[in-house]
């Protein structure tokens, strides 16, 4: 897949087939990814729990928050939540601060997810010092992201911002609609 391809089907899924289970060893490779990924003075201060057993799946998603523009829709139903998690971590022994690694990390992941066949979501809203009492996760680590993965069961199209609205929709068929800016929109000529 070419990587314009890549990057266009690499949308927020935030519904999945929560029976498909997402191998340990698709994981481990998408860690692999954002571990060959740039990092702030190569400190590589990021470290990453993965999460697939149901059960474990179930402890993790209770500490997360999804789609603050959809008022209504509390986060993915039963059936329809993620079959796996990668979590975040900052490790502070290694560094203080994080800058953007976790960032171009989580890119990294979800694009080799996209790539896998999978989905994902990139949850920052999340219930730090409850999931880390959850998982018994070490003070050491700063919880940064929680990456939700699985098999999508949701169509997401992308669409052009009307009247300087970026907030994104579902429409009565359920279809989840993303308004992004237009490309001379982005670029500035001085």
């Amino acid at each position: 897949m070419k990587l314009e391809e890549l990057l266009s089907r690499n949308r927020t899924r935030r519904r999945f087939d929560q029976t498909y289970q997402v191998d340990h060893a698709i994981l481990e490779r998408l860690v692999s990814f954002a571990r060959l990924s740039p990092s702030g003075a190569n400190r590589q201060p990021l470290k990453y729990i993965i999460v697939n057993k149901p059960e474990d799946c179930s402890r993790v998603f209770p500490y997360t928050a999804w789609a603050a523009y959809l008022k209504d829709w509390p986060g993915p139903a039963d059936g329809e939540r993620p079959s796996a998690y990668i979590i975040v971590l900052g490790d502070t022994q290694i560094s203080e601060s994080f800058g953007v690694d976790h960032g171009i990390a989580a890119q990294s992941i979800m694009l080799g997810a996209v790539e896998a066949g999978l989905g994902g979501c990139i949850i920052a809203s999340v219930r730090k010092e409850g999931l880390r009492k959850e998982l018994s996760i070490p003070e050491r680590f700063e919880i940064l992201l929680v990456l939700a993965i699985g098999k999508p069961v949701e169509e997401v199209v992308v669409e052009k911002i009307v009247n300087g609205d970026v907030r994104y929709w579902r429409d009565e068929k359920n279809v989840h609609h993303v308004p992004k800016r237009d490309i001379d929109e982005l670029i500035l000529i001085l």
